[in-house]
């Protein structure tokens, strides 16, 4: 094995910063700032491959333990001090740190190498007995739940009855207390230290009972445990299902660091905190962050208690500045400094975690921070401004699929709403839901298709599938570096976080509100429960009793001048997906340069339309589908009229009926009885010819061109529709691109008839003086057409892949049942994601390729697009630049990220990329 231990400290760093592969984030920030000559507590990082290797053989390689032991007696020479040395205690933090960011996911351990005798030893150094055991107790209760598997809530109901104990003294009536109410009458801090000395046989006696071996006293032992439990965590469930929302591949691994403890609860002049050089909600430039004094960093990332801010917000009426500008001045300047110095040297936003002790300030952490599409934008933008990179480099810098944040709908401020609360704004956006108390509660919800509200005093790691199952998170504790704010506005979810006037009851399912006027006075008290409606606004920290309704997003200012640089380097067009003259006018709206797709079908479910298709599906003989096609022309001319207006000039592609006929017919004897009336045909001859329309397998069944061949009045009557209504608006003066799409053709044949069918209408058309120029193509969506692309290329002038139907087809799966088990294969690995969402690149996408090949190899000039979902998708747009397609079309909301993503395609294939950010 090549070196993997790499240490850091005095100035100097053996790993090489740029590695991420080789360091993970954490290490790799670590050694640059150690390099930068910052104040970073020394230590080492255990590399990527270590854990890769742990992965396959669940031990630590003889050579890297080797390493490991070289690199533990360096840090003890750099610290003076020993593991294990009552008079000279090292203690150590052992963290995981990935090459992408992982909020949470992983597991961290802090202040080991603590046994008995160093307890007693640090209570002696420090004068501070209540500090020794604290740490003690904690490191035992983390160590025990994370490398020794034992659950955290015997050690919780230990503490708490601790707490009470306290309380009982104080003369406060624990019985008319909740846990909650308890710990919120009697915190952590007020627990003296004889009884957080008492906690420790308690909380190894805990231990014993439930791994039936005693709490290793040996701190070595100690750390071979902690960074196999590291190591181990990179394939915990709740890091597996991040990896999976994120795109991180599972072979990545993680890396350890192992570093010197720097202490935060070493008294009122100690302190820990985060801290971003922008605004990640907004992305304003100013130093922002919270910071707790006396506390350890996981009291302020868990959210335990709520922080205060980093900065000064002026004089509050009646409140104290307890930011950490107006009580620690010095460590407040020096954080600013070194805020500022670490943003120019990576050209990006950062995320820091940083230790004060005893008024020395320390860093612990530096990376590329997390922020909402918002900030990341006007981040991007800023910088560009600033001159701290280039336009490329902004375009690059903001995530594609994360601006479907900014495309979402905001609350209506004219609708009346009550305020229930204000918290946090955590995570921008607003959402409606049912309130559920438990992550598997909003899964289980939620996969019934009711929308739900997170609701939880905080959040944490084991929660994730539940934040990801909800439309919106709430939590009474924590600040917005907390588990949820982070969490929420990496997936682009609302969240409202810190709700001080919040108290959850999970035994009773219930949330109790007390409601405040502007004064402050409480004006009533709410009591919510399990299944009640909420509203909440994460852009404002409001939650809202019932529903709201919303209004449309809108894009501008930044936004606007990020996606003109966008346009400008992407090489691949962007149309839409629509069917109305609406569809049309918002896809124009958001940048659509055509309409990629527009579904016929959808025209006729209409009620006065569709009364005339069923006569149509059901008559007799031609003549009587004849009529009442009749009756449907003028209806079909119209929103062909419409939409060719909106579009103004811009490429139509409109693809003529594509479903089996049975889904027009009715299914209600109400609805028979209707049809039989109009029809003036007895409803059991009815009932009898929509029986025998019934197909067992419709989606491979008479539909698309089939119907075509079976039925060519149907489709006569859609290309006169549409050459009609292209000759009106043409005569208006305005410039009309009509492409007619023929779908589900697998040979030859069928589209030199559809063709002919389309000729006849428009030789008819033009000897009227109604002639308009169209484009014949066809829809690329079964794996023959695929094959046999270059035959089919030879009669179409375009191929549009339909990779909804291409993906079913070639994958044998259904997109209307595949949901049953498909997450089972994405959660195990045997697909790296939905093929539904991001194509399926090694089959279906090789099929794409062929056929752009082959068809281009008949004919040199025929133009590429693709109008399945994935004309939505970020990574599929760069796979379809890189086969050569003309353009891709997605939902109108979509247009946005797809502008962006070809863009970043174009770029990339440029060779260029976008530095360190990230949205």
């Amino acid at each position: 094995m090549a070196k993997s231990v790499f240490f850091f400290g005095d100035g100097k760093a053996e790993g090489d910063p740029k590695r991420k592969d080789v360091l993970g984030g954490k290490g790799a920030g670590l050694a640059e700032m150690t390099s930068l000559g910052l104040p970073v507590p020394p230590g080492f990082t255990i590399s990527t491959d270590v854990c890769n290797a742990f992965s396959r053989t669940k031990r630590i390689p003889d050579e890297a333990r080797t390493e490991i032991e070289s690199a533990l007696t360096r840090l003890e020479r750099a610290m003076g001090a020993r593991l294990g040395d009552p008079g000279a205690s090292l203690l150590v933090s052992v963290r995981s740190g990935a090459r992408a960011s992982m909020p949470g996911m992983m597991d961290t351990i802090l202040n080991l190498g603590l046994n008995d005798a160093v307890a007693e030893g640090l209570a002696a150094r420090t004068g501070s007995p209540r500090f020794a055991y604290d740490a003690y107790r904690r490191f035992i209760a983390m160590h025990a739940s994370i490398a020794l598997g034992v659950s955290k809530d015997p050690f919780d109901r230990a503490l708490d009855e601790a707490r009470a104990r306290v309380a009982q003294a104080k003369g406060i009536d624990r019985s008319r207390l909740n846990a909650e109410e308890l710990k919120r009458r009697v915190p952590d801090a007020d627990i003296p230290a004889e009884e957080l000395k008492a906690l420790v046989p308690t909380f190894k006696a805990i231990v014993k009972k439930e791994t039936g071996r005693d709490f290793p006293n040996d701190p070595r032992e100690q750390l071979w445990q902690a960074i196999e439990a590291v190591f181990a965590s990179w394939n915990n469930h709740r890091a597996q299902v991040y990896r999976r929302m994120h795109d991180i591949p599972d072979d990545w691994g993680t890396a350890c660091n192992v570093q010197a403890m720097v202490f935060g609860n070493l008294g009122d002049t100690s302190a820990t905190g985060v801290a971003f050089t922008r605004d990640p909600s907004t992305g304003e430039k100013k130093l922002y962050g919270e910071w707790l004094p006396n506390a350890q960093g996981e009291d302020v990332v868990a959210g335990i208690r709520t922080p205060f801010p980093i900065r000064s917000q002026g004089k509050v009426v009646g409140k104290a500045d307890d930011s950490l500008e107006a009580r620690m001045a010095d460590a407040y300047r020096e954080l600013s400094r070194i805020a500022e110095t670490l943003e120019k040297h990576f050209r990006d936003m950062q995320d820091l975690e940083f230790t004060i002790q005893e008024g020395r300030l320390y860093m612990l952490q530096c990376r590329n921070a997390k922020r909402t599409a918002r900030a990341a934008v006007r981040v991007a933008v800023d910088m560009v401004r600033e001159g701290a990179v280039s336009k490329e480099e902004a375009v690059l810098r903001v995530d594609a699929g994360g601006v479907d944040q900014l495309l979402h709908p905001t609350l209506d401020p004219k609708a009346p709403k009550k305020v229930l609360a204000r918290g946090l704004t955590a995570s921008p956006g607003a959402a409606s839901g049912h309130i559920v108390f438990s992550a598997d509660e909003a899964e289980r919800r939620a996969g019934q298709g009711l929308p739900v509200i997170l609701v939880r005093v905080e959040t944490s790691p084991e929660d994730i599938h539940g934040m990801k199952a909800a439309r919106g998170i709430v939590t009474a504790r924590g600040g917005m570096t907390s588990h949820a704010a982070v969490v929420a506005r990496g997936m682009g979810k609302p969240c409202v976080a810190g709700v001080s006037a919040l108290a959850v009851n999970y035994q009773t399912q219930t949330m109790t509100i007390t409601v405040y006027d502007d004064a402050g006075r409480s004006t009533e008290t709410v009591t919510l429960k399990k299944g009640d409606v909420i509203t909440i606004d994460g852009g404002t920290g409001h939650v809202y009793e019932g529903a709201v309704p919303t209004v449309s997003a809108a894009l501008s200012g930044e936004f606007g001048e990020l996606m003109g640089w966008a346009d400008a380097v992407r090489t691949m067009k962007v149309r839409a997906n629509a069917d109305t003259p609406l569809d049309a006018r918002t896809a124009r709206a958001f940048g659509a340069e055509g309409i990629g797709l527009c579904r016929t079908e959808h025209m006729f479910f209409d009620e006065e339309r569709i009364m005339a298709m069923r006569e149509m599906i059901l008559a007799d003989d031609h003549r009587g589908r004849a009529a009442a096609l009749g009756k449907l022309l003028p209806f079909q001319r119209e929103d062909f009229v419409g939409i060719f207006r909106e579009m103004r000039g811009l490429p139509v592609t409109i693809r003529l009926l594509d479903p089996p006929l049975h889904e027009f017919l009715p299914t209600e004897p109400k609805q028979l009885a209707e049809l039989s009336k109009s029809m003036g045909v007895p409803v059991e001859k009815l009932a009898q010819r929509t029986k025998d329309l019934h197909e067992f397998n419709p989606m491979l069944g008479h539909r698309g061109c089939r119907l075509a061949i079976t039925y060519p009045e149907i489709y006569a009557m859609q290309v006169r529709a549409i050459l009609e209504a292209a000759a009106e608006v043409a005569a208006d003066g305005v410039e009309v691109y009509p492409e007619i799409m023929i779908p589900l053709a697998i040979t030859r044949a069928e589209l030199e008839r559809t063709r002919a069918i389309v000729d006849e209408v428009a030789t008819e058309l033009a000897a009227a003086g109604k002639t308009v120029p169209f484009s014949f193509g066809t829809m690329i969506e079964l794996p023959r057409a695929a094959i046999l692309a270059g035959e089919l290329a030879q009669v179409a002038e375009f191929f549009s892949f339909g990779t909804n139907d291409l993906t079913q087809a070639t994958m044998g799966l259904s997109r209307d049942d595949a949901g049953k088990f498909l997450p089972a294969y994405v959660d195990t690995g045997i697909l790296p994601k939905d093929p539904f969402v991001s194509i399926d690149q090694d089959g279906v996408g090789a099929l794409v390729k062929l056929a752009a090949e082959r068809g281009r190899g008949a004919r040199g000039k025929l133009k590429l697009g693709i109008c399945g979902e994935h004309g939505g998708d970020p990574s599929s747009i760069g796979f379809f630049h890189g086969a050569g397609l003309d353009y891709v079309s997605c939902s109108p909301f979509r247009v946005p990220i797809a502008r962006l993503a070809a863009a970043q395609a174009s770029l990339r294939a440029r060779g260029q990329n976008g530095g360190h950010g990230s949205a």
